[in-house]
């Protein structure tokens, strides 16, 4: 049997979806999809320029499986740009959660079990903020 998944906490806001070489029709090209942790790990060490292994503790994860998230995503991304593919973000998550003591707002991914406490403050104090999907309203719901 497979170690269960370790929580992964993800901070970034990711909204778009595709990027793909210019010129080329999404019909004729192949797509890559980066998982929500892989674009974290992209983020936290290649924009936010993060320590390995400070990036893997603000992902609640080791070093060792941070590495295997950022090389799986450099691999993603090179492979795309290289050969012509397009990226598909494809950020699996339900809602973002948002502490009720210090209002800071995180995002876990969907597969992982959810944390009961903020990673800022402690606090058990945590509401999942529903993301907005067409026909939904927007809204908190209490842990």
């Amino acid at each position: 049997m497979p170690r269960p998944y370790k929580m992964r906490r993800i901070y970034g806001d990711f909204e778009d979806i595709y990027y793909k070489p210019r010129g080329k029709r999404m019909s004729e090209l192949e797509e890559i999809f980066l998982e929500a942790d892989e674009l974290e790990a992209l983020r936290l060490a290649d924009l936010d320029n993060y320590y390995q292994n400070d990036a893997a503790e603000k992902m609640n994860v080791s070093r060792q499986t941070f590495g295997n998230i950022i090389k799986r995503a450099h691999n993603k991304v090179a492979d795309a740009l290289i050969n012509g593919k397009a990226i598909r973000l494809k950020p699996d998550v339900t809602g973002r959660l948002r502490c009720r003591g210090c209002g800071h707002r995180w995002v876990e991914a969907a597969y992982a079990q959810k944390n009961s406490h903020c990673p800022d403050c402690e606090s058990d104090e945590i509401e999942t903020e529903i993301l907005h999907l067409p026909g939904h309203r927007r809204g908190y719901r209490h842990h």
